[in-house]
């Protein structure tokens, strides 16, 4: 019989057979494979099927503790098994007895995994929580990048790994395994819900103890607050956020990516809901403080906390650069242009200060003037401020007069030479407002000389202040150098105004025929003019010693010299007239030098009936004196 016709008679339907009836299903080798596996799945999961305990969170034996760790993962593989004969009997029979028995075993597997994932959380809470969790990722980053670099194996890496760490890395192993494997059978939304609630109350508790009140506080109690109790507060925010930001969000960060890996979607859902309440409320709180009262010596605080966000802002962009949390991102920008305006206004509220300052009176002696104290210092500690100013100034420029004198304005060039900085711009024009206010103080002085000597004396404070702190690298040597001009212009007016009248009474070195009366009166002048400059300076004061130092130096070798000379020529003609001659030279110096220390009495007179213990000579080669030792 040919082929073709074998094959059409052996494949021949039976003439018996009704075409009406199904030929029944015959086990095939993909059955039996699919049968196994439920069959294996069946008895893992009916092992650890928590339906049997009395409560999801009952205190049983944990399928993935330390000793059941090969056991945990063939669960996990067991469902993947399970899957694989749901997804063969839907497509093969749906109605099969045994793809309904595979789904009852996935639901009590997925309860199962459910528990276990609530149990992870809590019982590893402590190798959880964000610290622990920052550090084992930075190990494991470091560990990974050594093994790459030296070829070492990954036993060897573990050894510089905290035992703490391993536990950790651990834990998040076998959460991210869980998620994985329930996410996959479509039960994520069980396993985000777990986690959300368990990992929120974490943050938000560490938060609290971080913060206690603060970032929960509104902005009308805020600004209710005295300053002192909302400084406090504000010292407790800047200690708070950067471990907030560098440990509490970015731990968290890592956790959610690491646990949820296999869906972008859950990790970005997860870490939005977890951490955006308490970070938006972390954040709001200097924007809140930036809105108080902008009072100029709140300042400091207001750019302690500008000066927090900004150097956070390279990790908080990155730890909350998702859509979802982009109003976090944007609550802390809003934060700095507050503040950053908050600044503004403090320091025109400053200036404005300066301007509106009215002396009820005159410093006594000509001494340094407590708005030049307070103004120097509060410029002086804006400087540590300096890299936060000039982002701050960099988008507003100051309102400075264009025509005001370079002297006071210069500084050192830019990088590319062609302009100053806004801030040494700024803060120079700060110095000239004060002083300004104080050449209209100095008028306040009856003596011109004292209104001079005043003058010297602040802008020398002033100098000394740039000079002694980062002010001199904003301001620079050009300033400086024509601002201790003007101070030796102070001090030579000072000494002309004040010692113009000794300097006239002193003889005509070049008159060599005086006569007995001349030579009489002469002598009557000086002492006259000497005394009363001395007693008018008894109380005046130079704070600068170096400035005080010269100052005498130049009027004692302007006065010494000259009467030196006439006395040792003269003296032995008016030697028999009693108090004609009352002034060794050494007694002129001795007395130069015991002035502008503020110690003596006004109105005091000069006293001849004691004696000087302690001679100072040569007074114009000397470079400087000690104050007189003559007793009083």
């Amino acid at each position: 019989m040919p082929v073709e016709g074998m094959r059409t008679t052996l494949f021949k339907p039976s003439p018996s057979t009704s075409p009406a009836r199904s030929t029944p299903h015959r086990q095939t080798f993909s059955d039996t494979l699919m049968d196994e596996n439920i069959e294996n799945a069946q008895e893992l999961i009916s092992k650890w099927d928590v339906t049997h305990s009395s409560s999801l969170h009952c205190d049983v034996t944990n399928l993935f503790a330390s000793d059941n760790r090969y056991e945990a993962r063939h669960y996990l593989n067991s469902i993947k098994d399970l899957q694989i004969a749901m997804r063969y009997y839907i497509s093969q029979d749906p109605a099969s007895d045994k793809l309904v028995l595979a789904q009852n075993l996935m639901q009590t597997a997925m309860k199962t995994l459910e528990k276990e994932f609530y149990i992870i959380l809590k019982s590893k809470r402590q190798h959880l929580d964000p610290e622990s969790v920052s550090r084992a990722s930075r190990s494991s980053v470091s560990e990974d990048e050594s093994d790459q670099e030296d070829g070492e194996s990954r036993s060897v890496g573990e050894d510089s790994i905290s035992e703490v760490e391993l536990v950790s890395m651990a834990a998040m192993e076998d959460l991210k395994a869980i998620a994985e494997c329930m996410i996959g059978a479509g039960y994520g939304k069980e396993c985000v819900k777990v986690f959300k609630i368990i990992r929120k109350s974490i943050v938000d508790e560490s938060l609290y103890h971080l913060m206690n009140s603060e970032s929960r506080l509104s902005l009308a109690q805020i600004q209710k607050m005295d300053w002192e109790v909302l400084e406090v507060k504000i010292k407790t925010w800047l200690k708070a956020v950067k471990v907030a930001v560098k440990t509490l969000f970015y731990g968290e960060r890592v956790l959610c990516d690491k646990v949820f890996s296999s869906s972008p979607s859950m990790k970005e859902s997860c870490f939005a809901d977890i951490t955006g309440e308490g970070a938006l409320s972390l954040f709001l709180f200097p924007e809140n403080v930036a809105k108080c009262k902008k009072a100029p010596e709140r300042i400091f605080r207001t750019l302690d906390l500008y000066e927090a966000i900004a150097d956070l802002w390279t990790e908080i962009e990155p730890i909350f650069d998702l859509e979802s949390t982009s109003t976090i991102r944007q609550q802390a920008i809003n934060s700095l242009i507050k503040l950053g305006e908050a600044a503004l206004a403090m320091l025109t509220e400053f200036e404005t200060a300066i301007s509106k300052f009215n002396s009820k009176a005159a410093v006594p002696g000509g001494g340094i003037h407590p708005l030049t104290r307070y103004v120097m210092n509060y410029i002086t500690f804006l400087i540590d401020y300096s890299g936060v100013l000039t982002d701050i100034l960099a988008d507003c420029p100051p309102t400075v007069p264009s025509s005001l004198p370079e002297a006071y304005l210069g500084s050192p060039m830019s990088a590319d030479g062609t302009s100053t900085s806004a801030i040494s711009t700024r803060l120079a024009w700060l110095v000239l407002v004060m002083l300004c206010k104080l050449d209209g103080n100095a008028e306040m002085y009856k003596d011109v000389a004292l209104s001079y000597l005043f003058l010297a004396n602040n802008l020398q404070y002033v100098v000394n202040k740039v000079q002694k702190s980062s002010l001199k690298l904003l301001l620079g040597d050009e300033w400086i150098e024509k601002h201790e001009a003007k101070v030796r212009q102070y001090a030579s007016n000072y000494e002309r105004m004040g010692w113009n009248k000794v300097f006239a009474a002193l003889p005509d070195a070049n008159d060599n025929q005086m006569t007995t009366p001349q030579v009489t009166e002469c002598f009557k002048r000086f002492n006259s003019s000497f005394e009363d400059a001395y007693n008018n300076q008894a109380t005046w004061v130079v704070s600068d010693s170096k400035l005080r130092d010269h100052i005498k130096v130049s009027v004692a070798s302007k006065i010494v010299p000259v009467y030196r000379e006439f006395y040792g020529k003269y003296r032995q003609v008016v030697v028999r007239k009693e108090g004609v001659v009352r002034f060794a030279p050494d007694d002129l110096g001795n007395y130069l030098s015991d002035l502008l220390f503020g110690t003596g009495v006004s109105g005091s007179n000069l006293s001849l009936s004691s004696s000087s213990s302690v001679s100072v000579s040569s007074v114009t080669s000397s470079s400087g004196h000690s104050r007189g030792g003559r007793s009083r």
